[in-house]
């Protein structure tokens, strides 16, 4: 018999792998990095965790960890039994909660991963109202750029921009994102206004550094039916969004974002668009989730209040000279 590729041994007795302990005591020693410190999480003691791991690890006949006097790390087997243990663990207080009648009052803690600049200008105040309407939920929020993995971090929904790159995931889609591209005024009225594609090759481009990855992100277009990918030389660069709409703001050059963080910034003036019919199609902005989950009543009441309020993600501003049923002929 195996479990996700190892071999548990014929010879020895297997009624503790029916039980939670063990595998408790395994992953949160595995988390935490040490016995002492899964101990005081646990609320026992080290040599009780140490046990139950050294017993777990003989009914597999494998190594778990490799021990020092104050730390342990995963072996490989490990590591392989870690990734399946958190989602056992994960199914486990799903089904406490259903079966205790936990949906019509959600509770625990909600773990969020969401875009720095969506998350302060669309999620907060969603999340705000959801702390309001739901007293016993703790909320988790966390601020990131970069692409996390839900499943290692324990993220319970992220949400996120574009197609899904990850199969073992689900999504269900919010609303739609549009980059524009723009610049302030007074930056116009110095180099002048690019009219088209080849005018940015005498422009300074201020780009956005993909945390994940340390590249550069090319400006996207839309030309005669197809996607484009530009890259523009450029001497500014950020790796977040609310700096790459400051600098311009501030005249340093031109820069495209999501419609949204600049929606404030395009009514008063203090910035243009530019090339408005090269706009690229619109991006899904998606709840995502892991598709091995049945979906927890902390997840399912945010996604209930994503869903009865549409209204939260602002629309982009039209492109002149086209309707908006034209527009969304693109998604």
């Amino acid at each position: 018999m195996s479990v996700n590729g190892v071999t548990l041994r014929k010879d020895l007795p297997q009624s503790n792998m029916h039980t939670r302990q063990p595998l408790l005591a395994f992953a949160e020693t595995a988390k935490r990095g040490s016995f002492a410190a899964a101990a005081r999480e646990l609320a026992c003691t080290p040599s009780t965790l140490a046990k139950a791991v050294s017993r777990l690890e003989q009914q597999l006949g494998v190594r778990l960890f490799h021990r020092t006097t104050r730390r342990v790390a995963l072996t490989d087997d490990g590591e392989r039994l870690f990734d399946r243990c958190r989602r056992v663990l994960a199914e486990l207080d799903l089904l406490q909660e259903e079966a205790s009648g936990a949906r019509s009052a959600p509770s625990g803690t909600l773990r969020i991963d969401m875009p720095v600049s969506l998350g302060r200008i669309v999620m907060l105040p969603l999340l705000a109202r959801l702390a309001r309407e739901h007293p016993t939920l703790l909320i988790d929020a966390r601020f990131s750029d970069a692409y996390v993995d839900l499943v290692k971090d324990g993220i319970d929904v992220a949400i996120r921009t574009g197609p899904l790159r990850d199969s073992s995931l689900v999504a269900r889609q919010l609303a739609s994102q549009e980059l524009l591209l723009f610049a302030s005024p007074s930056y116009l009225e110095r180099v002048g206004r690019p009219r088209s594609l080849s005018d940015l090759d005498g422009h300074t481009a201020v780009l956005f550094r993909v945390p994940s990855t340390g590249r550069d992100r090319p400006w996207n277009f839309r030309v005669r039916g197809r996607n484009v990918n530009y890259m523009p030389k450029s001497r500014i660069r950020a790796d977040q969004g609310d700096a790459l709409v400051q600098a311009t703001v501030q005249g340093m050059g031109i820069a495209q974002v999501p419609h949204y963080m600049i929606a404030e910034e395009l009514r008063s003036g203090s910035l243009v668009e530019l090339l408005p019919s090269l706009r690229p199609a619109p991006m899904p902005i998606s709840a995502v989730m892991p598709s091995s989950r049945l979906i927890p009543p902390r997840v399912r009441a945010l996604l209930d209040l994503l869903a009865a309020m549409p209204s939260a993600f602002p629309p982009a501003p039209p492109i002149p000279g086209t309707t908006m049923t034209a527009r969304r002929g693109h998604r």
